[in-house]
C-alpha cells in the first residue's frame, strides 16, 4: 500500500500471495525501500528474490535471486532487509544463510529504471555459520548502510547491534550484547535499525520489549534512552523531515512520530 501525504487510504502498488511467484505478485514481502525517483523495491521472504516496481508499473522485474532457496552467490535463504549506499549497490539480509549480500551495480550510477545489478553477491557480512562471534551473525533482520558504507546490522537471536567496516572481517557489537533482558544496556531480539545523522545515534526496534529506543554512536556508553514504549515495534525508516515511521505488527499499521512524540499518527 502507498498513501499519499495526509490521505487516510491508501493505494495497493504490490498485491501480496501467500504461495504466488508471478512478477506481479508477492509472498511473504519485507524489506521496503523507495528511491527519489518512487521506485518501489521489495524482498521477497518466500520466493527468496528482490522486486522492482517503478512508478505506474504493476509488475516487477525481480533484480536479483529468485533461483532457489540455497547458499548460492545468486540465492538466498529468507530475505529480510535491503539498504543501498551511495554508489547505489544494493544489500540484502539473508537470514537462513547467516549473511548480508551485496550485489554491484553494473549500468549507471543513481537507481534509473534501466539500472541493473550483477547478479551473483559478494558476502560482505558472515556466511561462515550461525553463531555470536564477531565474525557471525545469527538469524539477522534489519540492516542500514551509511554514506561510508557502514554496514550496520540487527543480530535478531544474538540481541544486539553488530557494525562493520567494509572488507573488514569481524564486526563490533555496538548495542546490547548483554543477553536478552530490557535494561537500557540490553536488547530482546532486535529487528530493525538505522543512524540518525542529525544527532548520530541508533534508533533500534527492540522487538519483544515492545519499544523503540535510542543509543549515541559515540559517547562510550552501551546505555540508551526509550523513544517509543508499547509498541509492537517491526521495521523503521526515517524522512528528510525527521519523522520516524515503525511498523507495529501487532497492530498492523505504520504509524508516524516526530521525534520526541510517544503516541505518533
Amino acid at each position: 500500500m502507498k498513501w499519499n501525504k495526509g490521505a487516510t487510504e491508501g493505494i495497493v502498488v504490490a498485491e501480496v500471495h501467500e504461495k504466488e511467484n508471478a512478477l506481479n505478485q508477492l509472498a511473504f514481502p519485507n524489506g521496503l525501500f523507495v528511491d527519489t525517483l518512487g521506485t518501489l523495491y521489495v524482498t521477497e521472504f518466500r520466493n527468496d528474490r528482490v522486486m522492482r516496481w517503478s512508478k505506474g508499473e504493476t509488475q516487477g522485474p525481480a533484480i536479483v535471486g529468485g533461483n532457489g532457496e540455497e547458499s548460492g552467490a545468486s540465492q538466498f535463504n529468507g530475505l529480510f532487509s535491503l539498504s543501498f549506499d551511495h554508489q547505489r549497490n544494493l544489500y540484502v539480509v539473508d537470514y537462513g544463510n547467516h549473511r548480508v549480500q551485496r550485489f554491484s551495480i553494473t549500468i549507471i550510477p543513481g537507481i534509473p529504471a534501466s539500472a541493473r545489478w550483477a547478479q551473483d553477491g559478494d558476502t560482505v557480512v558472515g556466511g561462515s555459520g550461525q553463531g555470536n562471534d564477531t565474525n557471525k551473525l545469527n538469524a539477522p533482520f534489519g540492516l542500514f548502510v551509511d554514506d561510508d558504507q557502514m554496514i550496520v546490522i540487527a543480530d535478531y537471536l544474538n540481541n544486539r547491534i553488530v557494525q562493520w567496516k567494509m572488507g573488514d572481517a569481524n564486526g563490533q557489537v555496538v548495542v546490547g550484547g548483554n543477553g536478552n533482558g530490557n535494561g537500557l544496556h540490553q536488547l530482546n531480539n532486535p529487528t530493525d535499525v538505522l543512524i540518525d545523522k542529525e544527532t548520530d545515534s541508533f534508533i533500534i526496534c527492540d522487538a519483544l520489549n515492545r519499544r523503540a529506543v535510542r543509543r549515541p554512536r559515540r559517547n562510550g556508553t552501551k546505555q540508551g534512552e526509550i523513544l517509543i514504549n508499547n509498541i509492537g515495534c517491526w521495521g523503521l525508516t526515517m524522512d528528510d523531515q525527521r519523522y520516524l515511521y515503525v511498523s507495529d505488527g501487532e497492530k498492523h499499521e505504520v504509524r508516524r512520530y516526530q521525534i520526541g512524540d510517544k503516541h505518533g499518527t
